[in-house]
């Protein structure tokens, strides 16, 4: 059995979004006082306060005469924050994020509800303390006999309101074939195949760029706390989501299509953040996305079966010739196709770097590890003084 979540868009009533709200506020209220307590026994006595005590610190918060109002919903999605809280600050030792941070009411919010809190019936859900069932906009069905263990209502910044669904399902492995892909990521394709083709990149947030620039300047403009700046900011959150929903859709297909056509994918482990930090391609690799690709192929594989191997970031994919293995010195990004100087193969410098990439992957699927095929020292290759430098892109 695999967790997959199901995410469907309801619209609720009046009665339900008033509930709905105040136990997003609630569930924010609860989850900042509870990083300021943490925060501030750290600084003023160094020690770590853990979820028990701030659930105690809940109990406590629920009989002050100020705090009455936090009785008035469930508490499940309460100590669900405190949960959470608990989960970013582990993830916080761990090195893997950083410092958590307050919860702000323009950027909406979740509340999460686990069995204890709604009820599943007949294909309807309803909520704790709600009446009648979430008005759901159905665009696909549940499996039969599957059932919700946690449920989480959204609001996004826009307005709009979410529901998911996490379930427990049986996923059948795609039926195995005989074919192998090796993906180059780039910024003018958004990938090229080993197969030799090129998917260009859509370029979603250059698309609304002029749109979203106007949008913003409006909000500028307007007096802090009235309604017409609300007004103006739900206008930009309106952009911003359509792109991001635009983004996420075209790339679900994509990765989609690349596993079901092919038993084994072979990518670079690229260092996207580090990437990020190059001012001039910065906003073109974002709106690329090349790390959601990556994730997204990650649990498609694992869910039918199919095998997806990371090569050594450092690999020379692009430099090296694909015919006879020769690693040329530079190669700058403006020179799109190139001669090998040694056998004389002309080479599509995204092609070639997609099929050595399939190379290395087999190789590394081979091997069990993520060492050079050949155990090559290449001409170019960064040596170890340099190590931590930025990683130039592709395009």
């Amino acid at each position: 059995m695999t967790p997959k979540a199901y995410r469907y868009r309801f619209y609720p009533t009046e009665e339900q979004e008033q509930l709905l709200r105040r136990t997003l506020g609630c569930v924010r209220l609860v989850y900042n006082k509870a990083l300021h307590t943490r925060t501030e026994a750290w600084y003023e006595h160094q020690t770590r306060i853990d979820y028990k005590q701030t659930s105690g610190r809940l109990t406590e918060w629920k009989k002050q005469e100020d705090l009455q109002f936090l009785n008035e919903v469930s508490s499940v999605p309460l100590q669900q924050g405190l949960r959470n809280l608990q989960k970013a600050f582990a993830n916080f030792w761990a090195g893997r994020s950083k410092y958590p941070n307050f919860k702000k009411k323009r950027s909406g919010g979740s509340a999460e509800f686990t069995r204890a809190a709604f009820k599943w019936k007949d294909g309807q859900l309803w909520l704790a303390k709600c009446n009648e069932s979430l008005p759901i906009r159905w665009s696909r069905t549940l499996r039969a006999g599957c059932e919700p263990s946690t449920v989480t209502v959204r609001l996004d910044a826009s307005g709009r309101w979410f529901v998911s669904l996490l379930v427990d399902e049986a996923i059948e492995f795609l039926p195995q074939i005989d074919k192998a892909i090796g993906i180059d990521a780039g910024i003018t394709s958004l990938i090229c195949t080993s197969d030799g083709e090129k998917i260009a990149n859509p370029k979603h947030f250059k698309r609304l760029r002029y749109k979203l620039r106007r949008a913003t300047k409006a909000l500028s403009g307007k007096v802090k706390g009235s309604n017409n700046r609300e007004k103006a900011r739900r206008e930009v959150a309106r952009i911003h989501a359509k792109i991001a929903d635009a983004r996420t859709d075209f790339l679900h297909k994509l990765t989609t299509r690349l596993v079901r056509e092919n038993q084994t994918i072979a990518v670079e482990d690229l260092a996207v953040k580090t990437m990020l930090k190059n001012r001039k391609l910065a906003q073109a690799i974002a709106d690329a996305s090349w790390a959601e690709l990556v994730r997204q192929l990650e649990y498609k594989c694992q869910w039918y079966g199919r095998t997806l191997v990371k090569i050594d970031r450092w690999f020379p994919s692009s430099k090296r010739c694909g015919h006879c293995g020769h690693v040329v010195d530079k190669l700058p990004l403006d020179v799109r196709e190139w001669d090998c100087p040694e056998c004389g193969t002309h080479h599509d410098r995204d092609i070639n770097a997609a099929q050595n990439i399939l190379a290395a992957g087999l190789a590394v699927n081979v091997c069990g590890s993520s060492v050079r095929p050949d155990r090559h020292e290449p001409k170019g290759r960064l040596s170890k003084t340099r190590k931590g430098k930025k990683q130039k892109p592709k395009s």
